[in-house]
C-alpha cells in the first residue's frame, strides 16, 4: 500500500459519514474531508480524487480541489500576494495556497512580482508536510520548452519572466512554452519576475529557441516619440527650447532619446501640420 503524504493526488474511499465531514480511507491512514469541500454528498464505500496537504497540526487532511501545478510537474501559478522578507503567495488551484520563498525571488525587490503576476513552479513539501512552491530553474526548463517554428519571426508572442540577469531577461512563452532570450540592449527597462510582457520574435534559432526584442518596430518607435514630444509641448503651453538644432546631449537629458530619433519624429509631427520651428523653438500649432 502506498504511503499517503502531503502534496499528494491520491483516490480514497469514504469509511465514514459524519455531520459535517467524512473520513475517508486507503485501508491503513484515515484522512478527514469537509463536507462543505464537496458538491454532492458521498456514501460509504464510494471512491473519490483528493488532494492532501498538512493542516495547522500537521495532521493529514483533505480536499476535492485538485491542483493544476503538483510535485514533479510545472505549471504557473497567479500571484495574490507579496510579503517582505517571506516571498510571493500564489494559487496552484487548490484550497492551499503557497509560499515562494523570498530566497527564491529576485535580490531586487523592484523585480519581485506583483499579485496579478505569474510563477512558473513545481510543488514541493517540507519535511512537516508544508507546501511551498519553487521556480523552474534553467536546467529543467530546458528539458520542457517547446520548439519555435521559423515562421514566428516578427510575430508578437506574450511571455513571462522567469530568469533575470544582467545580460539579459529569459521568459517563458503564455500560450506555448517556448524558451525566449531578450538581450538587455532590446529592452528599455528590466521586467518584473512572472510579469506578462509582449516581446517580438528576432530570430528563431536552430534548437527551437528564440531571441526576442522589448523595443518597438521602428514606426511604431517614430510614433512614440512623436507622441512624447508631443505631450511635452502640450504640458509645457505649447512651446518648447529644442528642436533639430537642440545638441545631442540636451535632447538625451530632456527625452531619453538619440537626436537621430528625436529629429524624425520631429518631422512626423511636422509632416502632419502639428508644430513650427522657429529661433530654435519647436511651436505646437
Amino acid at each position: 500500500m502506498t504511503q499517503l503524504q502531503s502534496g499528494d493526488v491520491a483516490t480514497l474511499v469514504v469509511k465514514e459519514v459524519l455531520e459535517s465531514k467524512y473520513i475517508l480511507t486507503n485501508d491503513e491512514v484515515d484522512v478527514p474531508l469537509n463536507a462543505s469541500d464537496v458538491l454532492e454528498e458521498l456514501q460509504e464505500n464510494q471512491s473519490i480524487e483528493v488532494f492532501l496537504y498538512a493542516d495547522r497540526r500537521g495532521d493529514l487532511s483533505a480536499t476535492t480541489a485538485i491542483p493544476h501545478v503538483r510535485k514533479g510537474e510545472y505549471g504557473w501559478a497567479k500571484v495574490l500576494q507579496v510579503k517582505d522578507h517571506e516571498g510571493a503567495i500564489v494559487d496552484i488551484g487548490t484550497s492551499r495556497e503557497v509560499l515562494v520563498p523570498a530566497e527564491d525571488l529576485p535580490a531586487i525587490d523592484e523585480l519581485w512580482p506583483e499579485p496579478g503576476d505569474h510563477l512558473y513552479v513545481t510543488l514541493r513539501v517540507d519535511r512537516d508536510g508544508g507546501l511551498f512552491g519553487r521556480l523552474i530553474n534553467e536546467d529543467r526548463f530546458l528539458e520542457l520548452y517547446e520548439d519555435a517554428e521559423p515562421e514566428l519571426f516578427n510575430k508578437n508572442i506574450v511571455a513571462r519572466p522567469y530568469r533575470l540577469l544582467p545580460v539579459g531577461t529569459f521568459l517563458i512563452g503564455v500560450d506555448e512554452p517556448y524558451r525566449i532570450f531578450v538581450h538587455e540592449s532590446e529592452r528599455k527597462e528590466e521586467p518584473r519576475l512572472g510579469e506578462d510582457v509582449t516581446v517580438r520574435v528576432i530570430e528563431v534559432k536552430e534548437d527551437g529557441t528564440i531571441n526576442a526584442s522589448m523595443l518597438p518596430r521602428v514606426y511604431e518607435r517614430l510614433s512614440a516619440d512623436a507622441d512624447q514630444i508631443f505631450a511635452y509641448l502640450q504640458e509645457t503651453g505649447g512651446k518648447m527650447p529644442f528642436s533639430d538644432k537642440s545638441t545631442p546631449e540636451e535632447i538625451k537629458d530632456m527625452f531619453n532619446m538619440s537626436k537621430g530619433s528625436f529629429k524624425r519624429a520631429l518631422g512626423t509631427l511636422m509632416k502632419a501640420d502639428r508644430i513650427t520651428q522657429e529661433d530654435g523653438w519647436t511651436i505646437m500649432k
